[in-house]
């Protein structure tokens, strides 16, 4: 759905010329929730802007199914939506007349179905005489997030979209988020939010002005951790590294007090073999977890590694 080939963006020129964006080479799938991850100034937004077209690239090109950036713009942005980090609204108009005065801009066919849907999909239906003005931020990004699906976008571009929220506001619109994935809808999902993006992408691309990585989540988290269990034991763990670490599958083990610390491959072929070998070698295990690095993890140490 989405493909983009050596994409640059480039501001100034000479020896002031910055580099936002430098050859970004992706493919995101139609359906699919992508994590584009990176740290403030990496160029997310200038790559969401290019995508959209609200900017042009220096170099490269894109697409969005058949329709080329810089050739096809109106199309695209008929398309796709866009929710930005902070929406402008029409403070002094209400949420109805908000939504209904883009729904007309989009050229929607069913102009107040589409406003009523999106009103009450999103809590704010009991609101909609109220001015955009008098809304807590939860509430504008509520109402932003109507405003991007009116015309039911096939591609769906959302630039931190819980940045600021309270707990509760946060859920629903990740709640949401849910939703239009199970519509089949394509989202490509700015966040500095790791636990969201864990949680709500198919993939993730961590990126700073390069791109660094592009894969799910657990997959990454394989390549640069492994897998590992944790034993907890009933007594002292000293003395039985040695039978886990005489298992083929085993690369690494780790006394720890009463925890043996196990990094192999395919945890759910192996530890009943792992756990037999433990018992023979007279450990009293009571129970056996594997320890997940966090996304946050695995963000940071990729970050670094390109400081």
């Amino acid at each position: 759905m989405i493909h983009a080939e050596q994409l640059t963006k480039t501001f100034g020129q000479g020896d002031k010329a910055l580099t936002a964006v430098d050859r970004l080479t992706l493919d995101v799938a139609e359906g699919e929730v992508f994590g584009f991850l990176g740290p403030n100034g990496a160029g997310k937004t200038t790559t969401v802007r290019m995508l959209t077209t609200l900017i042009g690239p220096t170099a490269g090109r894109a697409t969005l199914g058949q329709l080329q950036v810089g050739r096809d713009d109106a199309a695209i942005r008929q398309t796709v939506g866009l929710l930005t980090e902070t929406p402008g609204m029409y403070d002094r108009l209400s949420a109805e007349r908000n939504l209904t005065l883009y729904a007309k801009l989009y050229g929607v066919g069913d102009v107040e179905g589409q406003v009523r849907k999106y009103l009450q999909m999103l809590g704010l239906w009991e609101r909609r005489q109220d001015e955009a003005g008098s809304f807590s931020k939860g509430m504008r990004q509520k109402l932003a997030l109507a405003r991007a699906l009116l015309h039911e976008p096939r591609v769906l571009f959302l630039d931190e979209p819980t940045s600021g929220l309270d707990p509760e506001a946060a859920k629903l619109v990740r709640d949401f988020i849910e939703e239009l994935k199970g519509q089949g809808r394509t989202i490509f999902l700015c966040t500095h939010n790791l636990d969201e993006a864990d949680r709500l992408c198919d993939r993730i691309a961590i990126f700073k002005t390069r791109l660094i990585t592009v894969d799910s989540p657990a997959s990454i988290r394989r390549q640069l951790f492994g897998r590992r269990v944790v034993v907890h034991l009933a007594g002292p763990a000293d003395g039985l590294s040695g039978a886990a670490q005489a298992l083929p599958f085993v690369t690494e083990t780790q006394a720890v007090d009463n925890k043996l610390v196990i990094t192999l491959d395919d945890p759910e072929q192996h530890n009943p073999t792992l756990i037999r070998a433990l018992v023979g070698a007279g450990a009293e295990i009571q129970f056996v977890g594997e320890l997940r690095h966090s996304l946050e993890d695995v963000y940071l140490r990729l970050i670094e590694s390109t400081n």
